[in-house]
């Protein structure tokens, strides 16, 4: 059976099982992986200049649009069958990853890029929290509370980061799309455990990520529908284009990254999208952040990393997170 690995906030990929002897990452395999975490941050910039034109409904509408068309040309070549044994699945899945975009590209649209990506990339530190929750829920004597204890101050140390990270955006506008940003994390987290869940119910990727992308496009245009949209003049509209295609290169790449094991080492080269998005902030949007600012980011990273090790040796059979 195939297991989901990132895109990102936007809809799962898949990898075949890992062997029971993990090869070291091949340098292909970490060159796709870095090469999507490249686009998913270039998506990221054509979503902050198509925010100045277009409100979040109208950039998620397109966005699933755009991926809903390609996922349709994909399961037909490829033979999929779009029938699903799991509809309620989907749909959870759908809601919830349809939210993470939302709270995701308003976000960007309100915060400097490199903070937004590494707000929703805190996926990992809430998924280690959840891992945390329900073996304190199930505690037993054979499993004492202090063998939690590197998962608890990991967890610890990224919930400090974004204390550091949200520090200096509480001030009117920024506030809402800090907190926007903490929400897209935790619900791509949510997202991710549904794919999970989903894969292990054989439900095949192609599948799975159509399903979100059409929910993404009716969420997105129904949306619009009632708050009103925007003129489609260009060059403005123009930007919608390159974030539906980002997405689903990033997703691609990744998918080819997860492609032959060795997904331990793979799966933490998603965060040099927060060092792309960082560049980008300083080169094309001039952003300045604080110390502190830096400072966080580096915590959430350092805690990411640290949470996906330590979920792989307490739940090895959990794919990595999706961030598009």
């Amino acid at each position: 059976m195939r297991r989901p690995a990132p895109p990102g906030p936007g809809g799962g990929v898949v990898a075949p099982p890992r062997p029971a002897m993990r090869p070291a990452a091949r340098p292909a395999q970490a060159l796709w992986m870095v090469l999507g975490a490249f686009l998913f941050a270039s998506m990221g910039v054509c979503i902050k200049f198509a925010s100045s034109h277009f409100h979040s409904f109208e950039v998620v509408g397109y966005r699933g649009l755009i991926g809903l068309l390609f996922l349709l040309a994909l399961t037909r070549a490829r033979g999929v069958s779009l029938a699903t044994r799991v509809p309620l699945m989907h749909l959870w899945r759908t809601i919830v990853g349809t939210i993470s975009l939302l709270a995701w590209f308003y976000a960007i649209a309100q915060l400097p890029l490199a903070t937004a990506m590494t707000l929703n990339y805190m996926s990992s530190v809430w998924v280690a929290a959840f891992l945390l929750g329900g073996a304190l829920l199930l505690q037993r004597g054979s499993q004492p509370l202090r063998d939690q204890t590197p998962l608890f101050l990991t967890v610890l140390i990224g919930f400090g980061g974004v204390a550091l990270v949200l520090r200096p955006t509480f001030d009117g506008t920024a506030a809402l799309g800090g907190l926007s940003g903490l929400l897209s994390g935790l619900t791509s987290a949510l997202a991710y455990m549904q794919v999970a869940a989903l894969s292990r119910a054989g439900e095949p990727e192609s599948r799975t990520v159509f399903y979100f992308s059409l929910g993404a496009a009716v969420v997105g245009f129904a949306g619009t529908a009632i708050v009103g949209a925007s003129p489609l003049n260009t060059p403005a509209a123009l930007w919608l284009i390159p974030i539906g295609l980002l997405a689903v290169l990033g997703q691609l790449c990744m998918t080819r990254a997860y492609a032959s094991g060795a997904t331990l080492v793979v799966a933490n080269l998603q965060y040099s999208g927060i060092a792309f998005a960082a560049l980008y902030g300083l080169v094309v949007f001039g952003d300045r952040l604080p110390l502190l600012g830096w400072v966080g980011m580096a915590l959430i990273v350092g805690s990411g990393i640290a949470a996906t090790f330590l979920r792989e040796r307490a739940v090895p059979r959990l794919p990595a997170e999706e961030h598009a």
